[in-house]
């Protein structure tokens, strides 16, 4: 199978699966997109959005959140885990958004990713979700679904991203890295994984190589 026939099997099979892929975090604005995604590192979506209604409920915006008490804010956050780092995060970010950005979340990729708490994979998550620019965001899933399906070698998520942004099209990275996402946990876990099963790893896989 030659790349363009590739791009084309693995973009249909996702689209034929998830045509319309919605946002993984429950939001209400950029600002909470944004914290969403914070807390998602090391964490699982579904944690996160079991936490944030009672973080958002007391402070939605920049304002509100500095209003609040550190320990407030890490208590409420301890099921994501890390709570030290991300509630001093979340906090000190959002003195950044009203002393720098009158209140606003940058809709710049450098910008993001000097606010505390926010790398590059949080910041690329936020230009895709919230402002529509094109970004191809690495997680987990993303990683290993692209070594399996040989589009990268899997030796860094720095790697994985850019060999992703040049197999596929750049009008369809921020679609393709949400339906990839539910791809993989739906049908390309990291363990108990069948390739042959698999409707994408048994045309493109790396089959010698699974489990």
């Amino acid at each position: 199978m030659n790349k363009q026939d590739k791009v084309l099997f693995i973009v249909s099979t996702l689209d034929d699966l998830y045509s319309d892929p919605p946002i993984p975090l429950a939001h209400s604005s950029t600002y909470t997109l944004l914290i969403a995604v914070l807390l998602s590192a090391q964490c699982t979506d579904a944690r996160v959005n079991q936490v944030t209604p009672k973080l958002f409920a007391l402070a939605d915006n920049p304002s509100d959140m500095v209003l609040q008490d550190i320990n407030t804010i890490r208590n409420i956050i301890k099921p994501c885990g890390l709570s030290n780092t991300k509630s001093k995060a979340i906090y000190n970010l959002s003195e950044i958004l009203i002393n720098r950005h009158d209140k606003m979340v940058p809709s710049n990729l450098n910008e993001l990713e000097k606010l505390p708490g926010v790398g590059h994979k949080t910041a690329s998550v936020v230009m895709a979700q919230a402002f529509n620019v094109p970004a191809f965001p690495v997680d987990t899933h993303i990683h290993r679904l692209s070594y399996r399906w040989c589009i990268s070698t899997g030796k860094n998520v720095t790697k994985t991203e850019l060999d992703c942004k040049k197999f596929f099209s750049k009008n369809i990275w921020n679609k393709l890295h949400l339906q990839m996402i539910y791809f993989g946990r739906e049908y390309c876990p990291a363990r108990g994984h069948n390739p042959l099963k698999c409707p994408i790893c048994s045309v493109v896989g790396r089959k010698s190589l699974f489990n």
